[in-house]
């Protein structure tokens, strides 16, 4: 399923790291993401995410602020212009490979296998996304230091 757009803005998949970046008021990725969700509301283009990378982000939520705030951060991020997008088989199919070729984190092979099928940029602060090489066009964030 290929998401369309009536504008001529780019189209963006968010990483679990963009979105609890976000939530969490990070300066410099609050900042990036209020510029993409300006730019999706301009030109009518939802960012996307994966509902397996959706999962991730209220797991990390959750474990780092407990569960009423997940569920806070949850309902506020529901506000914004991002649609989840579903597994079916041969999703699954086609993260897995990109997990067994190049090495990534499970949810991450969603992110990257979501950005490649949509022809969208992955948005992230994740340095090892640059393994999969240029059928991946990526959007960098900021990495956070604890």
């Amino acid at each position: 399923m290929r998401l369309s757009s009536s504008g001529s803005g780019r189209r963006y998949v968010l990483d679990a790291n963009a979105l609890i970046g976000f939530s969490e008021g990070r300066p410099v990725v609050a900042e990036k993401m209020l510029r993409l969700i300006q730019e999706a509301l301009r030109y009518d283009v939802p960012l996307m995410i994966s509902a397996v990378t959706w999962g991730e982000v209220f797991y990390i939520a959750w474990r780092r602020h407990g569960e009423a705030k997940a569920y806070k951060a949850e309902t506020e991020l529901l506000e914004l212009p991002v649609v989840v997008i579903g597994v079916d088989r041969e999703r699954a199919s086609r993260a897995g490979a990109l997990k067994q070729k190049h090495s990534l984190g499970y949810a991450d092979a969603f992110a990257a296998e979501l950005a490649i099928e949509q022809n969208a940029w992955l948005v992230t602060a994740d340095p090892e996304f640059a393994k999969i090489g240029n059928v991946l066009s990526v959007y960098s964030l900021p990495r956070y230091e604890k």
